[in-house]
């Protein structure tokens, strides 16, 4: 039987279906007016009584209101108060999460309800509690409960709480917190409060054991102070090198962008120290600390900031071992990323057609081999039409003071601080010849320094190029259709896109031992050269997922290289050291040769998919010729570097890759990787770096030699345990030894790790 009534102030809609009197009559009570949303009431038996002004239900009881429904034996509602009572396996569920009740009271207009002996379901969370409150339609309040990502009715583990706010897919807050494994109490808390929107738990223990730290527990506690002020405390301990300490804070402002600040602080005293071998009055403690901080701010839609800023304090690096770094020691994965971050404050604003930079980098940490730009002004001028004419004019310049001081290595043992203002203008004029894209050029560029390399005055240096870019495609259809291999081929498409550059200069009016080298720029000689370019694809048509005919590159192939017609001549003069410390045209001071080959290096990349389960990519060098002396000289005429990776996705959980990393002059590296999800339960893995030959490290100091050996394996195991996951690892790499790790994973927070870690994850800049 179905009942339908409205719950409004002002009348009230009923529809009966009934078998009553035997006759199978109709009766129907219409209200005069009907605004409010209906309430539709179906059950066994459905009876209302107009005096008592209410509605009840018996049987399978089902009323669904605004979204929410809620089903059980027997239901009682007022139609005036609209307030109902359900007894009998009473469920009230909506897109929000579920509850189940002995007994519910709740109110369909304000959706407020009481409950005792209720179960809920809020993803992730699953819980208990002796009596629930739902306080409003984004709240509800356990008491006496617990609360757990485990489904199970007896979960794994759980958080039993004297009272838990729930916030339904924004946040859950607890009090009075005991943390249980099955039944045993593990840990107690004052409180807990998580976002659901935060895919990481607050709690987060890494304990373990390394060559460099020993015996180490890592542990950080997420805050939330306010909604838009969140981070971390960090305290970690390590056998060999005492305790740390330290926070981090994200914030997020309405009107000045959003950040992190990181603290990061240890007073060090290594285990392995020797006293007697130290000089007197150095500490045998050393304070070392990291501070970090990074904002970005979108001022507009065409405006926005970025800044960061990196201070380190490491007296061991001063007091005991000058290649000490912190980053390294403390943050290896930050490390590998960047060495030696900069700190710099940069605005960018961007016009109709152009943009306009505004940047300042200072090198605040004085080992750092930074060059500094106080500041950096750069205007950029994209290629935009002149009017409605052919032409297109594009711009591009910039004005920067370079310093950099004398610990940093220069070419000289003074400073070098130099004023450089450069600017770029070119015209083009793209047509169509016959099947060609051509775009002839001219393009002039001014640099003025405000010194020159001795000190001096001196004029600006103009260089003026001419010059063209010509491109074509070629394409054809070859009728191909056969599924040989299983490979699907319904046609064959094939694409050529040949392209040549051309650009000439002469020599530029201030040659270049008479500037500061900083860059490129300042390097600068005169050229006469093309860029050759040649592109192929071959291309098929195959079904996706939904039965579509869509078009994929089954093979991509580039290939490109400069020749150069009129290759300068130089003789053995001194090489040329950048503020990097690379080395710019190295020579021979015995000979007279060609500063460049005929044809430079080959670069050749391509990318293969026969399959929608295989995917092969690589690049791959040829050294063409070279100049007697240069370092790399050696590996011309040869293939100097080769890369390559094969991937086979067979399934979800299921694949295997292979790979390979070969340079002729050093190391030939071959990796593999293999994952294999055996069942439901049980998952393998294994990953190897193997070395195929000797080489001579050059990253590390002083300089080792490397003989055909494994480098690296690990080998992991992984288990499901329902709202868990745990890996055990073995892992063996060189020169660190062989170690034994267990890394448990929450299901519902895979980003939250508790196992044997040595580092934590990087922060995210503006998060």
């Amino acid at each position: 039987m179905r009942l339908r009534f409205c719950l409004s102030g002002i009348g009230l809609s009923v529809v009966i279906w009934s078998l009553a009197l035997g006759a199978g009559s109709w009766f129907y009570l219409y209200a005069q007016e009907q605004k409010a949303e209906p309430v539709i009431i179906n059950g066994d038996t459905v009876e209302y009584s107009a005096d008592a002004k209410e509605v009840t239900a018996t049987g399978n009881v089902e009323i669904i209101y605004k979204g929410s429904k809620l089903t059980c034996k027997k239901l009682t509602v007022n139609t005036q108060t609209k307030e109902g009572v359900a007894e009998g396996n009473a469920k009230l569920e909506d897109a929000k999460g579920v509850i189940e009740s002995s007994k519910i009271i709740y109110n369909f207009d304000t959706k407020k309800g009481i409950m005792a002996d209720s179960e809920f379901r809020a993803n992730p969370y699953f819980g208990k509690a002796k009596k629930m409150e739902k306080v409003s339609d984004a709240e509800f309040i356990a008491l006496n409960g617990y609360a757990t990502t485990c489904s199970f009715d007896k979960p794994h583990y759980r958080i039993g709480s004297k009272q838990i706010n729930m916030f339904p897919k924004d946040k859950i807050q607890t009090k009075g917190d005991a943390f249980y494994l099955g039944n045993v109490p593990l840990l107690y808390l004052p409180q807990f409060n998580h976002s659901l929107k935060d895919p990481s738990m607050h709690v987060q223990v890494m304990p373990g054991k390394s060559k460099d730290w020993g015996v180490y527990a890592l542990s950080a506690w997420r805050y939330n102070l306010t909604e838009h002020i969140n981070g971390r405390v960090y305290f970690d301990v390590r056998q060999k090198l005492g305790t740390s300490e330290g926070f981090g804070a994200n914030y997020d402002t309405a009107g000045f962008g959003k950040g992190d600040l990181k603290f990061y602080y240890t007073q060090e005293r290594p285990d392995n120290l020797n006293l007697d071998t130290i000089a007197t009055g150095t500490p045998t403690r050393y304070q070392r600390y990291l501070t970090r901080w990074r904002h970005k701010w979108d001022i507009d839609k065409q405006t926005n900031f970025i800044s960061e800023f990196y201070k380190i304090t490491d007296d061991r690096r001063k007091f005991l071992d000058s290649q000490s770094n912190m980053l390294k020691d403390y943050f290896y994965r930050e490390y590998e990323k960047d060495s030696q971050p900069l700190s710099y404050a940069l605005f960018h604003h961007s016009f109709a057609y152009s943009s306009l930079d505004f940047l300042m980098q200072k090198r605040v940490n004085h080992w750092f081999d930074q060059l500094e730009k106080l500041p950096e002004i750069r205007y950029t001028l994209p290629e935009f039409q002149i009017n409605d004419s052919p032409f297109y004019f594009a711009d591009s310049s910039t004005l920067v003071n370079f310093n950099k001081k004398a610990s940093m290595a220069p070419q000289t043992a003074e400073d070098l601080t130099v004023t450089r203002f450069d600017t770029v203008n070119k015209l083009s004029l793209p047509m169509r010849v016959a099947f060609l894209n051509v775009s002839p050029f001219i393009k002039a560029r001014e640099t003025i320094y405000d010194k020159s390399a001795d000190g001096s005055t001196l004029p600006g240096r103009a260089i003026f190029y001419a010059g063209a870019d010509i491109s074509t495609k070629f394409y054809r259809i070859l009728n191909v259709k056969t599924n040989f291999l299983g490979l699907g081929l319904n046609g064959i498409r094939h694409i050529i896109t040949p392209s040549v550059g051309y650009s000439y200069n002469p020599k530029p009016t201030v040659s270049a031992n008479k500037l500061l080298q900083v860059d490129e720029i300042d390097l600068l000689s005169s050229s006469n050269a093309a860029t050759l370019g040649l592109s192929n694809k071959l291309q098929t048509k195959r079904k996706d997922k939904s039965g579509n005919e869509v078009s994929v590159d089954l093979v991509d192939f580039d290939i490109t290289t400069k020749y150069a017609f009129a290759p300068n001549i130089s003789y053995g003069t001194t090489p040329v050291v950048l503020y990097n410390n690379s080395v710019v045209n190295s020579t021979d001071p015995t000979n007279k040769y060609k500063t460049g080959a005929s044809i430079s290096d080959v670069y050749f990349k391509y990318k293969i998919l026969p399959y929608s389960w295989m995917r092969i990519e690589g690049d791959a060098t040829y050294k063409h010729s070279g100049v007697p002396g240069d370092t790399d000289y050696v590996n011309y005429n040869h293939f100097s570097t080769v890369n390559y990776d094969i991937n086979f996705d067979l399934a979800p959980e299921r694949s295997f890759g292979l790979g390979q990393r070969y340079a002729r002059k050093g190391q030939n590296q071959v990796t593999a990787s293999f994952q294999w999800r055996l069942n439901p339960k049980w998952k393998f893995s294994i990953y190897e770096r193997y070395n195929l030959k000797s080489y001579v490290d050059t990253t590390v100091s002083p300089n080792v030699s490397v003989g055909k050996c494994s480098l690296e394996q690990q080998i992991t195991l992984s288990r499901n345990l329902h709202c868990w996951d745990v890996d055990l690892t073995l892992s063996n790499k060189k020169n660190e030894g062989s170690s034994i790790y267990v890394v448990f994973r929450l299901k519902a927070f895979p980003e939250n790790e508790f196992g044997f870690n040595q580092s934590y994850n990087e922060p995210k800049s503006g998060s």
